[in-house]
């Protein structure tokens, strides 16, 4: 149509059929605008709707309340930040101000708590603050969650909140499991009786079991139940640490790695007031009898509600995975994982009833085991099952899935750990066999850096003491150590995981790269490249259980380490991972004492360039506290030299500070005397103690004066002063007492003096002359007398100077320079 016949805004007559349907939507419109209260006429009413925002299913928290709780949260962090000053008067409470801040907090949170712990800014700040409430607010937070512990685990950020409760709620438990009330403050006496903490527990307990499968599946709601099993049964699953929610006692973590990793970043969270010692109340916590009770009631509940599919389809599932291992870890102390039907036997595809019914029966191999072998996320609860299930089931799955595979799945990269699991549990026969199958893969488990297949081996070995012999072969074969020559080179080779060949390779191209190096760009512009050299940690660990074997088989560490020479153990004690070797060479219970003593012995004339250094001084610190007194005054008259670089040295200064070498220099004897008595170990009578403290007491006095002591003149209260000094010391006063000495009263010292001194004596002169020399011939009685009373003290005075001139000097930095005008 031509644009100059168109017609704007034509309307066009409704049908019949539409004209219908209106009239037929307006009369429950009619009916609407009755029903509404008096307004105008054109107000519609919405629709009520009963949706409930699954971010904040009990509402969300004011502007205003929230703007209060980060002020709170600003205080509190910066009171766990830093330590409280404790005042000086006894009778004011350093904890009064905070306690008062503290209720204040509380009283505002007072019925808002779930909406606070559904909040994502306020959680964290709840989560600060349930470290710092006592046992009574405790128990009333959590009874303002009963009931709505199952949504509440559901959600992003509430499940936190529970989780950081269930985990402070121990210490709270162990104390009513013990008697320990808190007493009920006077405004809450009216509201009705406040359930135990405990019984608290029990009755979340019940809350979250009926659907305890669909909990298991929640990314949220898995780690709660992952913090209540932790509490009901710690003495199976291992304690969890207050401060990070994490299990350091056992495999199991309570929150993810992005989790923790978030917590971390908030800070620090402990209590804010002061208190006693916490680690006295961990060590002894104890736990209700009803917990044990409990978490047997998860068992057979989920055992009840989940078929065998079910289970095992729990295996390979990431968030399901590591409640079934703690599920599985309490079945198997409760005596349950032996029945037929149980968890167990579910997992392991019915192995557990065939034994049942027929103890001589060979299980034909499942494909779901073999899968779980090389799942990164079933291989844990494979572990699980290897180590807990029981000796038959163990023997028949050994069998079955491991002997004649140990080839591909030593250096498989996932079935390599469930294979060093089952190491720990082999017999003297599997162990042999074990070993033969394993030598024709050796050189690949040392390619493949799969280390811990060889470690397992070791410490299954000196667990039996049995198969050394065949394990330091099969190591050596894995290095290609086949001659006596390259076993001399096995500690470098098994530090760096290099064979033979190619350790030899990267040595010479070590030193090329050095030549080059000094004569192309200056150190300072050389860029940083990863050293094929470097000492591996998996090696340091290896070589230290290789320490552990017995006698004659330790022989191949202890023969390389005195081969590479002094300088390159040196080095070895300047890294913090090869270190450790030389610090498991001393302690080593199976290592001989004279292959300790000649360790020691090899670093003489060296200690000054080994202690030099952050890591070397500790090394020479364990030297020095293994040798005896002789070997003490080797490694002494070694040092004496450089004792002035050392003291000025950042490191060597804590290392040449015990050996107080200006006593040595001055008084040999006397060195000797405090190092014997440092050596010796504290008896438990105290009769032993005091002939050794009256020995060095009579030293001490016959070197201040010449004078003898008759104890059967001495008054009572003398006699008790007697009794005191010889009473075991202190070994800082000892040693300030060794190095000074004691003062000694010149009043005393006639006092004392036995009748056979009082008369006069004509030979006295002559004795004073051969002491004095020929500066006393001359002199009068009473000057001697006064100068041998201030020869004691200027001894004394000498001792203190010494000491002084030995210390190290306070490092200053480069004096300022005047400027010349």
């Amino acid at each position: 149509m031509p644009r100059e016949h168109r017609k704007r805004g034509k309307k066009h007559k409704k049908k019949e059929e539409e004209t219908a349907d209106v009239q037929q939507e307006s009369v429950p419109y009619a009916d609407e605008q009755e029903q509404t209260e008096a307004g105008p006429s054109w107000i519609v009413p919405a629709r009520a709707e009963s949706t409930v925002d699954p971010n904040a299913p009990f509402g969300y928290v004011d502007a205003e309340v929230k703007a209060y709780f980060r002020t709170v949260d600003v205080q509190i962090r910066e009171w766990q930040e830093t330590r409280p000053e404790v005042e000086v008067d006894a009778d004011v409470d350093p904890n009064e101000d905070r306690r008062l801040f503290f209720v204040a907090a509380l009283s505002e949170m007072s019925g808002k708590e779930k909406q606070l712990a559904t909040d994502p800014d306020c959680s964290t700040i709840l989560e600060r603050m349930i470290h710092s409430m006592d046992d009574f607010v405790r128990r009333v937070f959590m009874d303002r969650l009963s009931g709505s512990f199952e949504q509440l685990s559901r959600h992003r950020f509430a499940s936190h909140v529970c989780q950081t409760l269930l985990t402070v709620a121990a210490d709270t438990v162990s104390r009513e499991a013990r008697g320990i009330f808190p007493p009920v403050p006077e405004s809450q006496e009216e509201e009705g009786e406040l359930r135990t903490l405990t019984q608290l527990v029990l009755d979340a307990c019940d809350e979250l079991i009926p659907p305890l499968p669909s909990l298991i599946l929640d990314a949220f709601a898995s780690h709660v139940i992952r913090a209540l099993l932790l509490l009901l049964a710690p003495d199976v699953l291992g304690p969890v640490d207050d401060a990070d929610g994490s299990n350091k006692a056992s495999s199991f973590a309570v929150r993810s790695k992005k989790s923790a990793a978030y917590k971390a970043r908030q800070g620090s969270m402990k209590s804010v007031f002061v208190d006693g010692d916490p680690s006295q109340q961990k060590a002894s916590r104890s736990m209700p009898k009803e917990f044990p009770e409990a978490a047997a009631r998860f068992v057979s509940s989920l055992r009840e509600q989940l078929g065998e599919n079910e289970v095992r389809a729990l295996a390979a599932n990431q968030v399901a995975s590591p409640v079934l291992q703690m599920v599985l870890e309490l079945e198997a102390a409760y005596g349950e994982a032996e029945k037929p039907g149980s968890l167990m036997d579910h997992v392991l595809v019915g192995l557990i009833t065939l034994i049942h019914d027929n103890p001589d029966a060979t299980a034909p191999e499942s494909e779901y085991l073999m899968t779980l072998l090389r799942d990164p996320t079933a291989s844990h609860l494979l572990e699980t099952l290897v180590r807990r299930s029981p000796e038959r089931v163990f023997g028949l799955l050994w069998q079955t899935y491991f002997v004649g595979k140990l080839g591909r799945l030593a250096v498989h990269p996932v079935a390599n750990f469930v294979v060093a699991k089952a190491f720990e549990r082999l017999s003297a026969e599997q162990l042999q066999a074990a070993v033969q199958e394993l030598q024709g893969v050796a050189g690949k488990i040392v390619k493949n850096a799969r280390t811990g297949v060889l470690r397992a081996l070791v410490d299954r070995s000196a667990t039996l003491h049995d198969q050394a012999e065949g394990v330091v072969e099969l190591i050596c074969r894995a290095f290609d150590l086949d001659s006596e020559d390259d076993k001399k080179l096995f500690v470098p080779c098994v530090l760096r995981l290099k064979p033979l060949a190619e350790f030899k390779r990267d040595v010479e191209a070590a030193s090329k790269s050095i030549e080059k190096q000094t004569e192309d760009e200056p150190r300072h512009k050389r860029r940083k490249t990863e050293d094929p050299l470097e000492p591996k940690t998996q090696g340091a660990v290896l070589l230290q259980s290789v320490l552990r074997l017995p006698s004659p088989h330790v022989n191949i560490v202890l023969d390389s380490l005195q081969a590479i020479g002094v300088d390159e153990l040196i080095e070895m004690g300047h890294h913090v991972t090869s270190s450790r070797v030389l610090d498991a060479v001393l302690e080593s219970p199976t290592v001989p004492h004279k292959d300790k003593r000649k360790f020691v012995m090899t670093f003489l004339g060296h200690y000054h360039v080994l202690v030099d250094d952050r890591i070397g001084s500790r090394v020479g610190e364990r030297c020095w506290a293994f040798a005896d007194p002789y070997l003490k005054e080797k490694i002494a008259r070694s040092v004496v030299p450089h004792e002035h670089v050392l003291a000025a040295s950042a490191f060597g200064k804590f290392f040449v500070r015990p050996l107080a070498l200006h006593i040595l220099q001055r008084d040999p004897e006397r060195w000797k005397s405090m190092q014997s008595s440092a050596k010796a170990p504290p008896a438990p009578a105290p009769a032993p103690a005091a002939n050794t403290n009256t020995q060095a007491h009579s030293e001490k006095t016959k070197s201040a004066a010449p004078a003898t002591t008759d104890t059967s003149n001495v008054s009572p209260k003398k006699a008790d002063k007697a009794k005191r000094k010889a009473q075991p010391q202190d070994e800082i006063d000892a040693l300030f007492d060794a190095t000074l000495g004691k003062k000694v009263k010149k009043a005393e010292l006639a006092s004392v003096k036995a009748p056979a001194e009082d008369a006069k004596d004509k030979s006295k002169p002559e004795r004073e002359a051969k002491e004095k020399g020929e500066k006393g011939k001359g002199k009068s009685k009473k000057r001697k007398e006064a100068e041998d009373d201030e020869g004691a003290v200027d001894k004394d005075l000498k001792d203190v100077l010494g000491a002084i001139r030995a210390a190290p000097k306070e490092d200053k930095g480069p004096k300022k320079r005047k400027r010349a005008h």
